[in-house]
């Protein structure tokens, strides 16, 4: 087995990019990719497969690569994967389908969602024509427009299925266009991306929030089926004594107005205001972009706090070594206890914390050292802990079984306790990453054609 070191995508330099909303990374050029690909061994049993959510056949994408047969390289992944240019770019592949590859072993797996996004973006641009599918005379209402909705809109379309899509927000793409920064997932790809859904035949009905503007009842008379995947959009907050000033806000909240709003634009309507000193409240990927987001908003200084460890971060590797290389400070092992300020906050005090023993989730509980408070000056706190559902659809569809944390309660299909009702993503995992998603709305759609057919 040849020894070829594992290729590289191009990135911004730190010192440009953190303070740009530009993308990160330009991903391969043809000559990397081509080495890259090479790299792939074809295994017979192709082990990278069992860590994709949506059953890419990796070998077989990879090998057109090898030939330069872009096109039907594309064409191998958009056989399980309607977003491509997304995954590519956003899915944790070091812990998913890389983390299986016999690569992996010597000098490093495949860069396969590096390769991924590659083919994708050949012919992102590129009007390419899509057949119609002949229609079956069945109709499916998806309830939002996120990940897990859209590819569960495109493998329905494709097998001839009339869907229509009810977005609350005034544009479509879920946590694509409101959670993710521009610098990690250009807005334009979302957009291309939803353009060929359409394409398929699949509608788009915006500014529709289901429980309030029309009800579940409602959609489950006009249609055949219907999916939620509403995802996960309810903020958590630390529930400590300072969190109402001014100048406190959830990560939600932050990055929505961001990246929906275009905050970061001159003139915008909704501008979002950033102090000199930010910190943020927590170590996931929602964390980091929130902190990478504020730099790119003109802070002087941004820290993350986090109560457990650096081995204990649950964010990607990728995306704190960015923020590192950015200028982002970590302080681990840290918990706040209260923010304070006169109407304003002016500082947020925090306590030490040491490991314990593990927790129900496997990992070292963290508890306080005592007597070991101090100050940590800021004018913002971005409070990123989690999200949760929204109970806008339960409440309004007290039939509909969720559990005692808010989440759609379903079976191995993905159907809720209601005839021809499912659900998927984020309001039924919490939140959780793009691709689970996605595999959930792979899922359903097999479901409910299997319901149509009548098995």
């Amino acid at each position: 087995m040849a020894k070829i070191e594992r290729q590289h995508p191009i990135e911004l330099d730190a010192e440009i990019r953190k303070r740009s909303f530009k993308e990160v990374t330009d991903g391969f050029d043809e000559e990397r990719a081509l080495i890259e690909a090479s790299r792939c061994l074809n295994c017979k049993n192709a082990p990278c497969r069992q860590g994709c959510p949506v059953e890419i056949n990796i070998p077989e994408f990879i090998g057109y690569i090898k030939e330069k047969k872009y096109f039907e390289a594309l064409a191998a992944i958009k056989k399980t994967s309607n977003l491509p240019s997304i995954c590519g770019r956003v899915c944790p592949q070091e812990s998913q389908c890389e983390k299986y590859c016999i690569r992996g072993r010597m000098e490093g797996p495949v860069a396969i969602g590096t390769l991924e996004r590659f083919v994708a973006d050949r012919f992102l641009h590129e009007d390419i024509e899509v057949k119609m599918p002949e229609r079956i005379g069945k109709s499916v209402a998806v309830v939002g427009s996120g990940p897990s909705g859209l590819t569960l809109a495109g493998d329905l379309a494709n097998a001839g299925v009339d869907v229509t899509i009810y977005e609350a927000f005034h544009e479509a793409g879920g946590v694509l266009v409101y959670g993710i920064p521009e610098f990690r997932l250009p807005k334009e790809i979302v957009k291309k991306e939803i353009e060929n859904l359409k394409k398929l035949g699949v509608k788009v009905e915006l500014n529709t929030v289901v429980g309030k503007t029309v009800y579940l009842d409602e959609l489950r008379k006009q249609f055949d089926a219907v999916y939620l995947c509403s995802g996960a959009g309810l903020p958590m907050f630390l529930n400590i004594p300072g969190e109402n000033l001014n100048g406190v806000m959830s990560a939600n909240e932050f990055l929505t107005r961001v990246n929906l709003m275009k905050a970061y634009k001159p003139g915008a309507a909704t501008p979002v205001k950033i102090g000199k000193h930010v910190a943020v409240v927590g170590a996931g990927n929602v964390a980091m972009d929130a902190a990478r987001t504020a730099m790119r908003l003109g802070a002087e200084s941004v820290t993350i706090v986090y109560r457990r460890g650096k081995e204990e971060i649950p964010a990607r590797a990728e995306e704190v070594r960015h923020a590192m290389e950015e200028g982002i400070e970590f302080k681990l092992l840290t918990n706040p206890v209260r923010i304070e300020g006169d109407g304003v906050v002016s500082k947020m005090v925090c306590v030490r914390m040491e490991l314990g023993e593990p927790d129900a989730s496997g990992r070292r509980s963290p508890k306080e050292i005592p007597g070991s408070a101090f100050d940590l000056e800021c004018d913002t706190v971005i409070v990123a802990l989690g999200t949760k559902s929204s109970p806008i659809i339960s409440e309004s569809a007290p039939e509909l079984e969720v559990s005692k944390k808010g989440l759609v309660i379903v079976d191995e299909d993905n159907k809720t306790n209601l005839d021809n009702v499912y659900a998927g993503g984020d309001n039924v995992t919490g939140a959780a990453t793009v691709i689970l998603a996605m595999g959930a709305g792979k899922n359903a759609a097999k479901a409910i054609l299997k319901m149509f057919e009548g098995k």
